[in-house]
């Protein structure tokens, strides 16, 4: 069949490297899809925030299935729309990609379906979210309700840091109308990791757990990005705690979804924090992360599209989904000065290397100048390395970074490392 992915970061170009690989496909589409995408799939101008140039695009060339990226579109109806015209996509609906889009329905389910998660309290008028947050002292988190491309998250640890973050968000609308209401909730202590699911709105296939770098410096210091590298999977997670996830909150969530009348079909993301009293949820994203798809597909064994389809048919118990042995360390290749200003247009060298087996490098910002690929955007190149173990998977991806260059590149070296502690 042909495919059309829908995206043009890391996480595209590792979904389309995936789907690929199965003999269900015969060709690729992305939309706008960047440097290295082209090189694996049809690249096509079009916004992905433009759903009926997408709607018109699938039909006109007979797409049998298409997979969605980021949470815009998601959030903006893209599958409701695509469904109401008998065309085939993966992906939560409108009404279900709403456990990303609000935080407070995220709180909401998590809430009524006793599923473990912060304490909290939910906002929509400045001066009494402000009378609250007079009264405490303690650390606390405070929320956009809405969609801020991963920035409307403030942690705050006294009173004075958290009357800044609520001015922010409420006052000076630094996240627009997301801001219009907040949610203050515990700060919760412990290892923040992820674990994604596919499910089919009642069955569920488990991805193999990983934990992301947010922050730009080594040590986890400096300011949050979008990603600066993962690893698969967590040793923080033995297998007597990943079955009470999978029980707990990830099966608990599908349920609870199915109930509410907004059945989940697409990939469930969950942003854990392990703390002493165990795992409970911080936020859920309706999408494969980025930079964690990075690892946890090339450790999936089993065929991606099989399980795209079974979604679609709601056969995904059929599906014997199986994660791969060893591990996965993924290192982002960032222009220097992300994520604040950074230039473009850097011309990148190296990637024309013969790379080790188990070695692939996914394209997010670049593009086509010429005869060269240069840089075109903040996270430039996510370099990903599969091994027979965490250490060796380590070694393996910092050598093949090595081979790579571009004017002010950026990359922590600490990727993974506290895996090994």
């Amino acid at each position: 069949m042909k495919v059309l992915v829908v995206g043009g970061g890391g996480r595209e170009h590792a979904i389309v490297r995936k789907i690929k690989q199965s003999p269900m496909v015969d060709k690729i589409y992305c939309v706008p899809g960047n440097a290295g995408i082209a090189q694996d799939a049809e690249c096509v101008d079009i916004s992905v925030l433009d759903n009926n140039k997408l709607l018109k695009f699938a039909i006109k060339e007979k797409v049998g299935m298409t997979i969605v990226g980021p949470e815009i579109p998601l959030v903006n109806g893209l599958v409701d729309l695509f469904e109401e015209n008998g065309v085939p996509i993966f992906g939560p609906s409108q009404k279900a990609a709403e456990l990303e889009g609000s935080k407070a329905f995220c709180k909401y389910i998590l809430d009524k379906y006793e599923i473990p998660t912060a304490a909290y309290r939910l906002y929509d008028d400045y001066d009494t979210a402000k009378e609250f947050l007079m009264r405490h002292d303690s650390p606390l988190v405070v929320k956009a309700d809405g969609l801020a491309a991963g920035k409307g998250v403030l942690i705050c640890q006294n009173r004075k840091q958290s009357l800044a973050a609520l001015d922010q968000i409420m006052k000076d609308k630094a996240f627009g109308d997301a801001g219009n209401r907040v949610v203050i909730e515990e700060m919760l202590v412990g290892d923040e990791v992820s674990v994604m699911a596919i499910s089919d709105g009642e069955h569920f296939v488990t991805l193999s757990p990983s934990q992301d770098h947010k922050r730009i410096f080594d040590n986890d210091e400096g300011p949050n990005t979008g990603g600066m590298g993962a690893y698969a999977p967590t040793p923080h997670i033995p297998a007597q705690m990943m079955k009470y996830i999978e029980e707990k909150i990830i099966a608990a969530t599908i349920k609870g979804m199915a109930l509410e009348g907004r059945p989940f079909r697409g990939v469930l993301y969950a942003g854990l924090m392990l703390t002493q009293e165990g795992p409970k949820v911080l936020e859920y994203n309706v999408r494969f992360g980025d930079p964690e798809t990075q690892v946890i597909l090339p450790m999936a064994e089993s065929d991606l599209m099989e399980a795209i389809m079974a979604v679609r048919e709601g056969k995904l118990d059929k599906v014997n989904w199986k994660n791969r042995d060893g591990a996965a360390v993924c290192v982002v290749l960032s222009s220097g000065g992300y994520p604040d200003s950074y230039k473009k247009g850097q011309k990148i060298h190296g990637l024309d290397h013969q790379w080790d087996d188990g070695v692939s490098v996914f394209h997010a910002g670049t593009k086509k100048m010429g005869n060269e690929i240069v840089t075109d955007g903040g996270r430039v190149l996510s370099v990903t390395a599969l091994d027979g173990s965490i250490s060796k998977a380590i070694d393996k991806v910092y050598k093949a970074v090595k081979w790579i260059a571009f004017d002010g590149a950026y990359y922590r070296k600490d990727i993974a490392v506290r895996a090994l502690r």
